[in-house]
């Protein structure tokens, strides 16, 4: 089994490669705002609009970018056989309607930020299909990973930040802890390999400093995402919040929740599919981060 799950990893980290394509950030008209901060002895980061130019500007899930024709497409990839056509435009209504049901299910216990993980979510949308004669075969859970994987990058495609793996490198050369706290699925992580040849922990991110939203069923804002990343900072490393600086590009997701936690904040203002500046949400304008950057490589002039 243990064989079979890296095989099956292996081979979606190849197709994530095969699909993305190089994608150039979109600059914005801000500019940098630079301070030193001194300190600083970990830097965590978000994914999707920091670390990885996004196409949508944010992990897409049932977002607007979602079309039947991916979907039909991430099928046929996947081996799936039927009407596919048909079932991409039935599938995507699918996958809008399980995620809106499970979110629900989780606010009435409470959770005011849930989070789906996506392979629940594709397998039920799948078998949801085949029991209407749209599609036939085996709905396994690999399957449900494999189609995942090819709608996801297909309307979601990503690529890495420029300077990602100079300012990682800059980073750790002056021993810098390295974490991540991020909205994600169970493919985020296999971007890094496909996408940089290098795994999360190649890179400088211990395992248990990197908080995934799928993981814990909570999404930020949540405050919650970021302790379960801060609480092992502290209790392994002995750093404090006040010692750790979160890089994201959302003024509420981030910059908001990070300053709950006492975590000094830097905006990345490198993209504008990704920039969220929130400034219809009141929390947002009572803070400013401690810096804004542009690019990542600026970041090694602040810590």
């Amino acid at each position: 089994l243990a064989f079979k799950f890296q095989m099956t990893e292996s081979h979606l980290i190849q197709r994530i490669r095969q699909i993305c394509r190089p994608l150039a950030p979109l600059p914005t008209a801000t500019a940098s705002r630079l301070s030193h901060l001194s300190g600083i002895k970990a830097v965590f980061f978000d994914v999707y609009g920091t670390l990885f130019v996004s196409g949508s500007g944010d992990i897409s899930l049932a977002s607007e970018m979602s079309n039947g024709q991916a979907l039909a497409d991430a099928l046929r990839s996947a081996g799936m056989r039927g009407r596919l056509d048909d079932a991409g435009i039935r599938g995507r209504a699918a996958l809008l309607e399980a995620i809106r049901r499970t979110h629900q299910a989780k606010k009435s216990t409470g959770a005011t930020f849930p989070e789906v993980n996506i392979v629940a979510e594709w397998r039920a949308v799948l078998e949801e299909l085949r029991a209407n004669g749209l599609i036939d075969g085996a709905i396994t859970p690999e399957i449900a990973r494999r189609v995942s994987v090819e709608y996801e990058f297909r309307v979601n495609p990503v690529w890495p930040m420029p300077g990602i793996l100079e300012t990682l490198t800059g980073l750790r050369e002056h021993r810098i802890i390295l974490g991540i706290v991020s909205n994600a699925q169970f493919y985020t992580p296999l971007m890094f390999p496909a996408l940089l040849n290098q795994t999360l922990e190649e890179l400088g991110f211990a395992p248990e400093l990197c908080a995934w939203s799928f993981e814990l069923g909570e999404a930020k804002p949540s405050t919650a995402l970021f302790h379960a990343a801060l609480e092992p900072l502290r209790s392994t490393c002995g750093i404090l919040p006040e010692e750790t600086l979160f890089v994201g590009n959302d003024m509420r997701n981030d910059m908001w929740a990070a300053a709950q936690c006492g975590v000094k904040k830097v905006l990345i203002d490198g993209d504008r599919r990704s920039l969220r500046l929130r400034e219809d949400d009141p929390r947002c304008a009572i803070f400013q981060p401690d810096a804004v950057i542009t690019a990542l490589p600026e970041l090694l002039a602040i810590c």
